[in-house]
């Protein structure tokens, strides 16, 4: 029998990193820059090296987006399934690089395509996390009219991540534009019903809306600093929090 002075070991830190497409291309107009997606990888693989456990969700802004297509008269449906496979490209390149590194990765899609990845399967994608592996997690929902940040408060859910990480070209949320407002202010944390009142663009509102629903703190951060991905993962306070309560 267990001695029951004996605590338990603590659950492994769980966390979802959401990366735009945008975030691969470097300086480039549009494609993988293959620096900064290696740069990406490092910093996840030293972390979850430390025994947190990493979910990615990639986003294809970098090579497709859907919704400009549809605005440019293309069915929005067809659109936002060409914007799915662009998310593959930008998911095996980051699998590539994981791997580069010396990080057991798995890729996961929400549409199958056996050959070069394995259909999104909720228990099997927790196994992999249990296992140390990175998933990497693309094709969006597999649904048309979703984007990847809904994608990503959905998988977070799933899998029961603790906090989903979503990382930006900005320091964090502001109650306006600091590119066109210099005296904007920025938010230390955030609640989900002021985020979506004020249409802070930070999220989209259906990922708002999921989050909050299941109580699924998120946290908006710069990943253009130097080691800030690996201090969000392993859990460093930085940016702004949302959740069920605001701070300035």
């Amino acid at each position: 029998m267990a001695d029951p002075a004996v605590s338990a070991a603590p659950e492994p830190r769980r966390v979802l990193l959401k990366l735009s497409g945008e975030a691969l291309m470097g300086e480039n107009e549009y494609g993988i820059d293959p620096g900064v997606v290696r740069e990406i990888a490092s910093q996840v693989a030293d972390a979850a090296s430390d025994g947190t456990q990493v979910a990615i969700v990639v986003g294809g802004g970098n090579i497709f987006r859907g919704l400009a297509a549809s605005a440019r008269g293309m069915d929005r449906s067809t659109g936002d399934y060409m914007g799915m496979l662009a998310t593959v490209m930008n998911g095996l390149a980051m699998q590539d690089a994981l791997e580069q590194v010396g990080h057991p990765t798995r890729v996961m899609s929400a549409i199958a395509m056996n050959e070069i990845c394995e259909p999104y399967i909720r228990r099997r994608a927790v196994r992999h996390l249990e296992k140390g592996r990175v998933v990497v997690m693309v094709a969006g929902t597999g649904n048309p009219y979703f984007t990847t940040d809904t994608a990503a408060t959905l998988r977070a859910v799933e899998v029961h991540a603790q906090v989903i990480l979503k990382a930006t070209r900005v320091d964090g949320v502001y109650d306006a534009d600091p590119e066109t407002h210099p005296n904007a202010q920025r938010f230390s944390q955030i609640g989900y019903t002021e985020l979506l009142s004020n249409r802070l663009q930070a999220l989209d509102a259906t990922a708002v809306s999921l989050a909050m629903d299941n109580e699924m703190p998120i946290v908006v951060f710069d990943m253009t600093v130097p080691g800030n991905i690996a201090r969000a993962v392993r859990g460093e306070r930085i940016g702004t929090l949302i959740s069920g309560e605001e701070t300035r």
